[in-house]
């Protein structure tokens, strides 16, 4: 029996998935150890595939946030990544691979990882658990892959839009639609603003990706314009009404960087 101590969960992480020579089965991870999993394998040259059995609400919570979502669809894209939900929790935080057992235990922040290789240990546990996983219901992921939002944005509205979009994803930990953060549609309508794109063409393409519905876009751009941040003008076409371009409504938005952007935005919003 070996034990790690840390308090840093992402090391922890980082040191089972690179170490594993196998498929490897986590169950009942906490939301910490979802998010750090999908952190660590996406920036993985060569991931193991990783099947993950979870509680649903732990799953569901977790998948709102869209930056973890997002990696995590293109982790299951790549065949990296399967995620699957118990109505009950199973009852212990493990990571299982062919020839080893870790648990993880917490204790005010810190995790141990106490790990055996005992092998008629390891093959009982993995039997059993590989039953429960197989039992369960695959997990569907309603957010696209970051890769295919980045690559439809850069194609589709243009490489400024799409720069300024990844400048303020990263200078986000959470983008959440659950009053936590700004969510993506938020986002994406700032950036669209920034570069005075029309609504039309960031909510069809938005709708498109799969990101939200025309109409949650337009709901959004209109509690934004209610609260001052974004503005808009009409811009007449040849038939029909005429669209809406975005412009930013606040002069705290105008000339900020978006280091700035997602800092200032949360702030008029709260």
């Amino acid at each position: 029996m070996a034990t790690t101590l840390t308090t840093r969960v992402d090391e922890t992480v980082r040191t089972l998935l690179e170490e594993a020579t196998s498929t490897v089965l986590v169950v009942d991870p906490s939301a910490r150890v979802i998010e750090e999993i999908v952190d660590v394998a996406i920036d993985m040259d060569d991931p193991p595939a990783v099947r993950l059995l979870a509680e649903e609400a732990t799953l569901k919570a977790v998948m709102r946030d869209f930056l973890v979502a997002s990696n995590a669809a293109d982790l299951v894209d790549a065949g990296n990544l399967s995620l699957r939900s118990a109505d009950v929790a199973p009852g212990n935080e493990l990571v299982i691979t062919e020839d080893n057992l870790t648990a993880l235990v917490w204790a005010r922040g810190s995790v141990a990882a106490l790990s055996t290789d005992d092998g008629d240990f390891v093959d009982r546990a993995l039997d059993s658990y590989t039953d429960a996983w197989e039992d369960a219901p695959e997990f569907s992921l309603r957010t696209p892959p970051l890769s295919r939002v980045r690559d439809s944005l850069r194609e589709d509205i243009g490489p400024e839009t799409a720069d300024d979009f990844d400048a303020v994803l990263a200078s986000l930990e959470t983008a959440r639609g659950n009053g936590d953060g700004l969510d993506e549609v938020t986002i994406s309508l700032l950036v669209a603003a920034k570069n005075e794109e029309l609504l039309y063409d960031i909510s069809k393409w938005g709708e498109d990706v799969g990101i939200a519905s025309k109409a949650t876009f337009s709901r959004t751009k209109t509690t934004l314009e209610d609260l001052g941040i974004i503005d808009t003008e009409k811009v007449p076409i040849d038939v029909g009404r005429p669209r809406l371009r975005l412009k930013f409504g606040h002069e705290k938005l105008q000339g900020a960087t978006n280091d700035e952007l997602a800092s200032i935005a949360q702030g008029l919003i709260a």
